[in-house]
């Protein structure tokens, strides 16, 4: 009923808002991804810093149904809509550019084990009519969106993903990051990510109450206290970034463990950062189907991967590339008693050869100039 309702809603508005004049300088950015490596809201800084020409408006979140309607004029009468989840226009002569916001690593709309054909199908005609450009990175990242969402090759254009921009450029000190989020000050702070994906389609009511319960990993033979200690001795720091739904239920919310701290959006928001921001101040990643691994790529710093659900979620979602240990880059773990091993080395030549064969399969572009290939595509600097 409320998918029902919700669409109803944007039928009405998309009608209100297709009244408006387009302007031939307003771009909107609809930014589904909050700040957890945004390519909207990156994009978004970077055109308010270089494009004085154009009239930018930063929509967030999307899709919603609270907005006001003076935002749906705004997206009524931008010529340029930048989007990072489904394509979106209300006139046919609006551009939109699709960003998305993550190369698939998990199976998604035709590829994936858990959705409906009849939801695949009204997706691949919005992608056919309402995605004007795909940006891409690889030839990789276009067979892999396709095999889940049916592009049309003739829409990609690699101009990469804003994001990635952000990455080698932290707009804070590392020092001023461990004093932020761990209240400490330590010249060999070695500062790590745990960042998951959202493990509650495994439909696991065990998994839940462990992360509820404060197992953020839902490990066996997890002891909070045992952990912090180990990172302690070798002046590690764990930020603990979990998904905006984990986060809600999680009720040890704030840590009392000197190495371990948990970052919600509100530290992204009250500040105006985006997580990738921040993210090149990090000296390793925990994750464990994320495709933020693919992004992290471009630091050539240590992964490990947290592996416990691994047959689960091949399972219930599945991945679109395997076998996993072939693909990771990293040492897999499934308790802590090995994470606590693997944090005593975490790298070597054969992995940091294995993340460069990763990388350039992933992103075949040119680094720190993806803002500026999308601008430089659309010409924005001729737009008045």
């Amino acid at each position: 009923m409320k998918s029902l309702f919700f669409r109803w809603y944007l039928s009405v508005m998309k009608f209100l808002a297709g009244l408006i004049p387009t302007k031939k300088n307003a771009a909107v950015i609809l930014n589904g991804a909050g700040r957890s490596g945004s390519n909207g809201y990156i994009f978004y800084k970077y055109l308010q810093k270089n494009y004085p020409n154009l009239d930018v408006t930063l929509v967030e979140p999307w899709p919603s149904s609270h907005l006001p309607f003076s935002t749906w004029k705004r997206i009524g009468a931008a010529k340029y809509i930048f989007t990072t989840h489904q394509p979106f226009k209300i006139k046919s002569s609006q551009i939109d550019i699709e960003f998305w916001h993550g190369i698939p690593l998990k199976r998604m709309g035709l590829m994936a084990n858990n959705t409906l054909r009849k939801d695949n199908q009204r997706n691949e005609r919005l992608w056919y009519t309402s995605a004007d450009v795909v940006s891409s990175s690889s030839d990789l990242y276009e067979s892999l969106m396709s095999a889940c969402i049916a592009i049309s090759t003739d829409k990609y254009r690699k101009l990469g993903f804003p994001r990635l921009d952000a990455l080698k450029q932290p707009v804070i000190s590392k020092e001023d990051f461990l004093q932020d989020l761990f209240k400490s000050s330590d010249p060999q702070a070695q500062i790590g990510i745990y960042m998951p994906t959202f493990r509650y389609e495994l439909e696991d009511k065990s998994i839940m109450k462990k992360i509820e319960d404060g197992n953020f990993f839902a490990f066996e033979d997890f002891e909070v206290e045992k952990l912090n200690n180990a990172l302690k001795e070798k002046h590690q720091y764990l930020i603990v970034k979990l998904h905006p739904y984990e986060m809600k239920m999680f009720k040890n919310f704030d840590s009392q463990f000197s190495n371990i701290a948990f970052m919600n959006n509100d530290y992204l928001f009250d500040n105006n950062y985006d997580l990738y921001e921040l993210l090149g101040l990090t000296d390793f990643l925990l994750t464990d189907f994320s495709s933020i691994y693919f992004d992290y790529l471009h630091l050539d710093k240590p992964i490990l991967f947290v592996t416990n659900f691994l047959k689960q979620y091949e399972k219930t979602r599945g991945l679109l590339i395997g076998p996993y240990a072939e693909i990771a880059p990293g040492k897999c773990i499934n308790s802590q008693t090995e994470l606590i091993a693997a944090l005593e080395k975490m790298d070597s030549a054969e992995m940091r050869a294995k993340r460069q064969y990763w990388l350039k399969l992933s992103d075949s572009l040119p680094e720190d100039e993806n803002c500026r290939r999308v601008c430089e595509f659309l010409k924005l600097d001729q737009v008045k």
